[in-house]
């Protein structure tokens, strides 16, 4: 079993910040990748920015590049997501989302609960 607990979601103003943060736990033998997803209300989950564990190699959505930061902690088995100058159309529910293996070697993609992040205008 794997668990992701998400923090750091909220009301902000257009132009504002926030930061997310997404710490992994459980039976976990190796992770592959992990990153951040949003949905909107309406639309599909999409793809906001990936980070691999070994290689650090990013990921980022066209809408936004130049603005959001994917970072991790390979110790601690954490990823954050610095988000800058929010706009309106960043408002969603942001999942994170892990790839990897368990300690049995089964492979897993686990989701978090998902967090709120509501940018007003």
């Amino acid at each position: 079993q794997v668990q992701l607990v998400e923090s750091g979601g909220g009301l902000v103003q257009a132009g504002g910040s926030l930061r997310l943060s997404c710490a992994a736990s459980g039976s976990i033998s190796s992770i592959t990748v992990m990153g951040w997803y949003r949905q909107a209300p309406g639309k599909q989950r999409e793809l906001v920015a990936s980070r691999t564990r070994i290689s650090r190699m990013t990921i980022y959505a066209d809408s936004v590049k130049g603005r959001f930061t994917i970072s991790g902690d390979n110790a601690e088995n954490t990823v954050h997501l610095q988000m800058d100058s929010l706009k309106p159309e960043d408002t969603a529910v942001y999942y994170c989302n892990l790839k990897g293996r368990l300690r049995l070697g089964v492979q897993v993609d686990v989701w978090g609960q998902g967090t709120q992040v509501t940018v007003s205008s």
